[in-house]
């Protein structure tokens, strides 16, 4: 089999209104696919990590990679990235490791689709559930404690035994009255985490920190910048709350750094920034030997299948109608939330077909 094309379409849609975490407002969400065709007559699907949309994805490095890729065998994966990733001239951090990423998720997508299996099996096939939760939680105007509230207990009512809320863009005691309302609403059986997206100076985020404390909160996201290892162990020390992060960290040397840090004690690879599936296990790999567990940041759709083939995998994120409001309408496949727990489906590849007959109206490249 040979790789014979590759394609990259965007998609981008409004949110039903605009959301804030605690850095950033977002007024869209959307979809950036890699198609990788093969003389076979299969085609792989990616996705590339981020609300850019194609136009603002660096035609140079896509048409490099796409004439590096063409040709190629697309089960020889290893081969491929390696080829790829060479910081010299891309690759390494930001938007290049971040289309590689997208090229391997689609790469791995053909090979379940060529031999007929579901991508976490390929990958170790440990498990046919996870654990999941809901997140959410953003700043929106007109949103109260009330509506947040409902919000939270809405995430409850379609399944899950986990939420999660964003803080950070408000003064701290605002927060925890916000994160305390949101105690009483879900009780005390429900887990609560909560996300910063790297809002804080360290010193902030210990004095949140040690007050959420009070609130049984599960785990405490992105509290500073991602680079500052230090910052992030003087805040795991002065708080019982375990600190998670990851999610902006890029391949194995970042997290191996992360790790031997030992500034977290959750680990959020997103595969579709940090280097895709292939890259994704060798830090689960690092993480596991560390006795470290793995709660991937961002599309569920993807890492429903990773957080399956390994041994450490803690939680699924998921998102819903409240922060994508066509989440039900991008693929030809739904992921449900069952009890607290998440399944893959039962297909070939990542089973996630894009519904392009619905999505036409929102390709934006």
């Amino acid at each position: 089999m040979k790789i014979t094309n590759m394609r990259l379409e965007s998609y981008r849609w409004p949110k039903q209104a605009p959301q804030s975490n605690g850095k950033h407002t977002y007024t869209h969400e959307g979809r950036n696919f890699v198609f990788i065709d093969t003389d076979e007559g299969i085609t792989g699907v990616g996705q590339i990590g981020g609300t850019h949309t194609a136009d603002s994805i660096n035609k140079a490095i896509f048409d490099y990679y796409k004439e590096s890729v063409i040709g190629k065998d697309p089960f020889n994966n290893e081969q491929i990235w390696d080829e790829l990733w060479e910081p010299k001239i891309s690759g390494r951090r930001g938007m290049t490791t971040r289309v590689i990423s997208g090229i391997d998720i689609g790469l791995w997508d053909i090979k379940g689709k060529a031999s007929n299996q579901p991508v976490y099996k390929l990958l170790g096939g440990y498990t046919d559930r996870v654990p999941v939760y809901i997140a959410g939680g953003y700043y929106e105007e007109g949103k109260g404690l009330k509506e947040l509230q409902e919000e939270m207990v809405a995430a409850v009512n379609i399944g899950a035994n986990a939420v999660k809320m964003k803080i950070g863009a408000v003064s701290i005691n605002d927060d925890i009255e916000r994160i305390k309302a949101v105690r009483e609403a879900i009780g005390p059986n429900i887990k609560l985490l909560v996300d910063a997206n790297c809002a804080y100076k360290f010193y902030e985020a210990i004095e949140i920190a040690k007050k959420m404390e009070a609130y049984d909160v599960y785990w405490f996201e992105e509290p500073i910048a991602p680079d500052d290892y230090k910052g992030h162990e003087l805040i795991s020390q002065s708080t019982s709350v375990p600190i998670a992060t990851g999610e902006n960290e890029y391949t194995k040397y970042g997290f191996r750094d992360l790790i031997e840090s030992r500034a977290a004690a959750i680990l959020q690879p997103d595969a579709l920034i940090m280097g895709g599936p292939t890259e994704f296990m060798k830090v689960s790999a690092q993480a596991q030997a560390h006795d470290l567990p793995i709660a991937p940041h961002g599309r569920q759709e993807v890492h429903i299948h990773l957080l399956c083939a390994i041994p450490n995998g803690l939680i699924l994120e998921y998102y819903s109608a409240e922060t994508d409001p066509v989440f039900d309408k991008v693929y030809e496949y739904n992921l449900k939330v069952d009890n607290g727990f998440v399944s893959p489906p039962d297909l070939p590849g990542f089973g996630m077909e894009p519904n392009l007959d619905f999505l036409k109206q929102y390709r934006v490249s």
